[in-house]
């Protein structure tokens, strides 16, 4: 069968279409941006649109689907959102003046990191696009930007898991390489989902070299040329708000991997994947998007810097004096709008009259900020007031050029305030008065005419008009008017004199539209040469906001400022966990000290599931991490020294994706944890070992205790049910024990929650499992088959066993009668009964909600009664 001929536009379209087949080209025709061919098959699909054809009635006709162009950027969100580029093509010259095919182009590719429109609930989200380049070293540069704030970061990174942790703590959802990755990384970023685009050509012009001007390092070059290069081949304009770029090094920061970030639900909850239910979620009383993006960044890297640290501290004690000061503060900030975004949209040439009152507005509020600020101690603020720029030439220039209620389009007029441009009060006074003109004009005719339905109108084609009805042309002088256009029902006319004002109207509307247009855009323009100004006001706004929110919570929450120490001593008194205090309330909440002398290295941790033991140790690293963003910290008081380092190793999961098991996450986690911790480091080990055989898991779990205290000198929080553990507390000097309290009444485990010196008496497993509900048969047989162990445990021990020697987990161990030594001599049980048991003694119920327990239980149950 014979191609079909391509029409001239979809010659055009197919070319577009080459040199971006990776996005879905929006091609403008008219008042619709169209999608063809393979992009309107899937893109009727994702946008649930109607799937229709160009050239129906050909042999190959094309697949179209559209969408109006005034709702398009709600369609290229959805796309963008999904992991799609969108390519928009609009027409570069006026229809009615083309010769032949209109020239279209791209003007702008929008893609997951180059997004500028966000919605309400991201307001208080970055977007960062991340340009990776491999350096022959071995070394990564890496550069970031947020292009609808127009922050701008490079760094070195030393290896592929610090690559992976940037990009994690950045959220990235695309970055940009200007040559192949290694297959590794490559692979992690596959299984994150990260699109991964190219730039293998760089741009070199005034722009670029202005905001590298400060970068040094080749590999943070060539990263951020790559960048840069990107961002402006897809976006196609000036970037005037991107900031001159900022070198930065991942160990000025205390270092967090990605792992203990999701483990410590800093900025996302473990379980929903949302805000809600996790540290920034609780100290999250920001008044603006600026300031709550900026908290979000203090939490995600915390401080190493003892004097700032300080100066934050001294600035919440400040607000917490000056509380009334404070609410003034608070109030004033309310009116600020997103400063940031909106120098972003001015410079991108994007704001309308709208956005422009918005900043007005913010700026309005500086001079209140000033005054509170004035009124606090100038050692502890002043360094904040001297940065509070009150812009006020530009407050003033909108204030006088943009009117109260201005359109949403800059194009339709009514964007500029009357007295402000006296050709356009000109134009605007022509407009009033010759449509004022027109209405008496008509009366007149009316009365001359006798004619009462006599009216004047206007259409596009023909301009201003008499009309008269076909009823009433015989009561018409027949040379009164000029005949201009027959209707059905109607005749219509013109004058000499209507044609005259016709003129002079239609001028003034097109001038006046014209002229409009022109001021706005000299008004944007006066805004943008002063956006550093700005820039530097929204920042300094940004973190005043921060400082009243985190004063705000402590005040509240009963929080205490810490005391930073120079030596390894830890000691909190009444420590709390946060989040788990907001929710239970403060009332409800036990209370748990944290003691630890300056040479103490390792906590052994002991107690029964659901005592408490995780969010015990999550409540430290959480302290931590709040102390060193400057925050005040849950409990009445206490003492830290500065970490660089957390480590946690809490939960179990699977990495399915890379075929490891839990057990081999935990030791890979442990691994890094014992690779890269200093003296000046925090881990957190939560039951390591248990995904083994017990002997196995306890033999791991030892070495690696005895590793921590020889080798790192961490201060290390080790909890675990192996209670043979704790006697290495006469082994090892710089470990001590102690454990979450617990007691059995009446057959009924009964937690205090209530962390005491010492080692726990027992695990009280079989006692979880009866709360959890299983049958009591099962409980009974259980404890029976306890007892047959702990009493065999004995007669090991007799022989002479030891767990700190390697006799103790030795697998081929015989007796004396030489056969193997049978730990688990217990009369053999039904392979159903068997299962439930297995399944029971592997439930870990500190990663198991309390429905899934009981969905477990229920199951298990059913199982029994068959």
């Amino acid at each position: 069968m014979a191609k079909t001929k391509e029409t001239p536009m979809m010659q055009q379209y197919n070319q577009i279409k080459q040199n971006y087949p990776d996005a879905f080209l929006f091609y403008r025709l008219g008042d619709f941006y169209e999608l063809f061919n393979d992009d309107a098959i899937l893109g009727s699909q994702l946008l649930e649109l109607t799937l229709t054809q160009r050239n129906k009635n050909a042999d190959n006709p094309i697949p179209m689907a559209g969408v109006p162009h005034h709702a398009a950027q709600n369609y290229i969100d959805i796309l963008v959102d999904k992991g799609y580029k969108v390519a928009v093509v609009e027409q570069m010259e006026n229809p009615a003046e083309a010769e032949g095919m209109v020239r279209r182009d791209v003007v702008q590719l929008i893609t997951p990191g180059t997004r500028m429109n966000t919605s309400a609930d991201e307001a208080k989200e970055n977007n960062y696009l991340v340009a990776l380049y491999h350096a022959p070293a071995g070394s990564f540069g890496l550069a970031y930007s947020d292009l609808s704030t127009g922050e701008l970061k490079t760094s070195t990174v030393a290896n592929v898991n610090t690559v992976l942790n940037e990009l994690s703590r950045l959220e990235t959802k695309e970055i940009v390489i200007p040559a192949p990755l290694p297959a590794d990384l490559q692979a992690n970023l596959t299984t994150l989902g990260i699109m991964v685009s190219h730039q293998t050509t760089t741009t070199v012009n005034a722009e670029i070299s202005y905001l590298r001007q400060e970068i040094t390092a080749v590999e943070q070059l060539t990263a951020l040329d790559t960048l840069l290069s990107y961002l402006f081949a897809t976006q196609k304009r000036s970037l005037d708000h991107l900031q001159i770029a900022k070198a930065y090094a991942v160990s000025q920061y205390l270092k967090l991997d990605r792992n203990s970030r999701a483990n410590l639900e800093l900025t996302v909850n473990l379980r929903t994947q949302k805000r809600s239910g996790t540290l920034l979620w609780l100290l999250d009383r920001t008044m603006t998007a600026m300031g709550g993006r900026a908290l979000k960044q203090w939490l995600e890297l915390p401080l190493l810097d003892r004097a700032t640290l300080e100066q934050r501290y001294d600035k919440i004690g400040e607000l917490n004096t000056e509380f009334f000061g404070r609410d003034a503060l608070q109030e004033a900030l309310k009116q600020v709008y997103d400063l940031e975004r909106l120098v972003g949209r001015v410079a991108y040439g994007t704001a309308n009259g709208r956005d422009l009152l918005q900043l007005r507005n913010s700026l309005r509020q500086i001079p209140d900020i000033m005054v509170t600020l004035g009124n606090f101690d100038p050692a502890i603020f002043g360094d904040l007031l001297s940065k509070l720029d009150p812009v006020t030439d530009i407050e003033k220039l909108i204030s006088q050029a943009i009117a109260e209620e201005p359109p949403i389009s800059v194009t339709d007029g009514s964007v500029i305030r009357d007295s402000y441009n006296s050709q356009l009060d000109t134009y605007r006074d022509v407009m009033k008065n010759g449509k004022q003109w027109l209405a008496e004009m008509e009366a007149k005719e009316r009365t001359a005419t006798g004619i009462s339905s006599l009216k004047i109108g206007f259409n596009k084609v023909f301009g201003y008009y008499i009309e008269v009805t076909k009823a009433n042309i015989d009561r018409l002088d027949p040379t009164r008017y000029t005949r201009k256009q027959t209707l059905t029902n109607a005749e219509r006319f013109i004058t000499p004199e209507l044609k005259r004002r016709e003129e002079q109207i239609l001028e003034a509307e097109a001038k006046s539209s014209e002229l409009e247009y022109q001021l706005f855009t000299q008004v944007r323009d006066r805004i943008k040469q002063n956006i550093a100004r700005l820039q530097k006001l929204a920042a300094t706004l940004a973190e005043l906001d921060v400082l009243q929110s985190l004063a705000t919570v402590a005040e509240e929450q009963q929080f205490v400022r810490p005391t930073l120490v120079e030596d390894h001593q830890l000691a909190i008194t009444d420590g709390r966990h946060p989040v788990v205090e907001k929710v239970l309330g403060h009332q409800s909440y036990v209370a748990n000290d944290v003691d630890m002398a300056a040479d103490d290295t390792v906590m052994l941790i002991t107690g029964p599931n659901m005592s408490g033991k995780s969010t015990y140790m999550r409540q430290l690293a959480l302290t931590v991490v709040m102390a060193q963003i400057g925050s005040y910290v849950p409990a009445t008081a206490a003492s830290l020294p500065i970490f660089d380092q957390i480590f946690t190793r809490i939960g179990a999961a699977d990495d399915l994706i890379s075929g490891n098991s839990t057990f081999m996450v935990e030791m890979a986690e442990a691994n890094t944890a014992l690779q890269q911790a200093t003296a000046n480091s925090l881990i957190l080990f939560d039951e390591l070992g248990r995904g083994t055989a017990t002997y196995d898991g306890m033999a791991l779990a030892q070495a690696i205790i005895e590793y921590v205290h020889d080798n790192v000198h961490a201060k290390t929080l080790f909890s675990t049910h192996y209670h043979e553990l704790t006697a290495l507390e006469s082994e090892l000097e710089q470990l001590k024990n102690v454990h979450v309290g617990a007691t059995e009444e009446n057959g009924n485990l009964v937690f205090s929650h209530r962390v005491l010196p010492g080692p726990a008496d027992q695990s009280y497993g079989i006692n979880v499992a009866k709360l959890a509900g299983l049958p009591n048969p099962l409980i009974k047989r259980a404890a029976t088959i306890l007892a047959k162990l702990e009493a065999q445990d004995v007669t090991l021990s007799e022989q002479g066993s030891s767990l700190a020697e390697p006799a103790a987990v030795v697998p081929n161990q015989t007796t004396e009668a030489g056969g193997q030594l049978d730990l688990f001599a217990i009369p053999e049980l039904d392979p159903k009964t068997q299962a439930i048991l297995d399944a029971i003694k592997n439930l870990n119920l500190a990663t198991t909600t309390p429905l899934d327990t009981m969905l477990k239980v229920q199951t298990w149950q059913s199982d029994l009664q068959k």
